[in-house]
């Protein structure tokens, strides 16, 4: 299990004063507000402020005063700690923890492994990676369960998925 997520990407210096401009790779980009110190790299760093800006977070760090300074830091991810992440509601899983794990029909078939959770306009899609790769719903019809314990995801096959 991956004891730090990636909340974000810093994209571009901007303005003066060190700010940048954060890429968010969190569902709830608000979440910004609500951190005090995240992972750059190997820096641990303070957020000093954060605004938002289309669909962009602009975050000041504490010490980093020059747009030179942030350069250094651009294209790094922004990580924080499992302990600072959302907390999870019944049976809902951290993405992270999915990536990697078989993905088992109920009759025991081995589809594969997930290799991601894709967001859609109408919900989330589960990448499956095996001798056919190929896209699944993460609906609550075809996702029978998630037992991290034995490293599987048990899944009922939609008619026609396979098909193609």
């Amino acid at each position: 299990m991956d004891t730090r997520f990636r909340v974000g990407v810093i994209a571009s210096v901007h303005g003066i004063h060190g700010e940048c401009k954060v890429f968010p790779t969190t569902d709830d980009v608000s979440r910004f507000k609500k951190l005090q110190k995240v992972f750059v790299g190997e820096k641990v760093l303070r957020i000093e402020s954060v605004r938002f800006f289309k669909n962009m977070a602009i975050c000041k760090f504490e010490g980093i005063d020059t747009p030179e300074e942030m350069q250094k830091l651009r294209t790094k991810d922004i990580m924080i700690d499992r302990a600072d992440a959302v907390p999870l509601e019944e049976g809902e899983n951290y993405i992270s923890d999915l990536i990697g794990l078989k993905v088992v029909g109920e009759d025991g078939t081995c589809y594969g492994i997930c290799g991601d959770i894709l967001p859609t306009g109408a919900n989330q899609v589960m990448q499956v990676r095996g001798e056919k790769d190929f896209l699944m719903p993460y609906i609550k019809q075809c996702i029978l369960g998630v037992d991290l314990e034995k490293g599987e995801i048990r899944v009922h096959m939609l008619d026609g998925l396979l098909d193609l």
